[in-house]
Formats: structure tokens, sequence, C-alpha cells
């Protein structure tokens, strides 16, 4: 039998979800859940620590995923493999994605976190596009922090591709994932040796099947 603070987290991502953080109060929980709003307090005196949570149990789901991904012997799977993993993800906890701005601008805890994680994984991505040079997959840098920008358009497209797809479809399914991958995944096209291009059109037209 699950727990009440588990049910509780649970609850709170489907309707953050699905309605948006702005119209979720800890009552609308509460009444969800058929408890009394003291018994949520016992658990989460405020919704705040739920959001807080909720970013943090993202976060270990991610990095719960990555030990695996980087068994792949093939660094482009590899990098193509973290950022479907990180996309899954985010689409399960669409809802920060949705209100990122206004929850970072409250949150300061989860601020000073997502900072150092988009350092983190900068890090890992710089480390995997000079393993891609190495491997003859990426030519080498041609202007100033070339790459360095790479990651950081790989970032941005990463963390907000679900506004995009809000705005656009108005109703976001796990097949619009694939969709947003492959213009993500696109933006290393350009920076490829033909060697590379022929890996990249080989690992789509297998997952395509």
């Amino acid at each position: 039998m699950k727990s009440t603070k588990k049910r509780i987290l649970e609850t709170s991502l489907m309707l953050f979800n699905s309605l948006g953080l702005s119209k979720v109060t800890l009552r609308t929980i509460a009444m969800k859940m058929g408890i009394s709003q003291g018994n949520l307090n016992y658990h989460f005196k405020k919704r705040e620590h739920i959001i807080e949570a909720l970013y943090f149990q993202l976060v270990e789901n991610i990095d719960n995923g990555m030990p695996e991904l980087q068994q792949l012997n093939n660094p482009f799977q590899l990098l193509v493999n973290i950022s479907q993993t990180i996309m899954l993800n985010f689409f399960e906890y669409r809802f920060f994605l949705l209100d990122f701005v206004l929850i970072v601008r409250e949150n300061k805890k989860i601020r000073q976190h997502y900072a150092g994680l988009t350092n983190q994984r900068e890090q890992q991505f710089s480390m995997l596009f000079n393993l891609l040079i190495d491997k003859g997959f990426m030519r080498k840098e041609l202007l100033p922090n070339e790459y360095k920008y790479l990651y950081k358009r790989f970032q941005i497209l990463g963390d907000f591709w679900i506004s995009d797809a809000e705005i656009r479809t108005q109703k976001i399914t796990k097949k619009t994932i694939s969709v947003y991958l492959e213009i993500l995944t696109q933006a290393i096209y350009p920076y490829l040796t033909a060697k590379g291009q022929k890996e990249y059109h080989a690992i789509f037209s297998i997952s395509d099947k």
C-alpha cells in the first residue's frame, strides 16, 4: 500500500500537469485525494514543499537512467539516448517546463540547484562532443566557443520544447516527443563529418521503423 506522502506527490503531479500550477492549491490536492487539508499539511506544510519534492524526484529519475545509458559504446547513440531520456522525464513532469520561470523566481532552492545542474550537464555534453570528435563523428571547432554554444542550443531546446508544443498543439502526447527529439538532434547535424552524418541517418532510420 502506498504511503500518504507518495499519494500526495502522485496526485499533485497529475493535477499540476492537467490543470497548471496556478489552479492547484493544497485544498485542491486534499479534495482530489479525499483527505483533510490538515492531513496533507502534516506531510507538506506548503505547496512550495510539494513542488520541491517533485523537482528532486524528477532529477533523481533522470540521474538513475544515466549510468545504464553511459555503458553504450557508441557516443552518438549515447547523445541521442540521453536527450530522449531527459525529454521523456520532462514530459512526465511537464508542468515544470510550462511554469518554469515562475517556479525558479519563487523558489531559491530549485533555482540554485538548477544552475548547478546546468553546469554539470554542460560538462557532460562537452565530454560527449570531444568523444565524437575523437571518433571522427564531429569536426573540430572553427569558431570560438562553437561547441559551448551548441550545448546552449541543446539546453534551450531541451528545457523549453514543451512550451512550444503546448502553444502549437494544446495537447502534448508522447508522440510529440519524437518530433521534438528530431528537432533537437538536428541541431548537431551541420557539425558532423561524413561518418557522423551516416551514423545519424542510421540511428534515425532504425528509430522510425
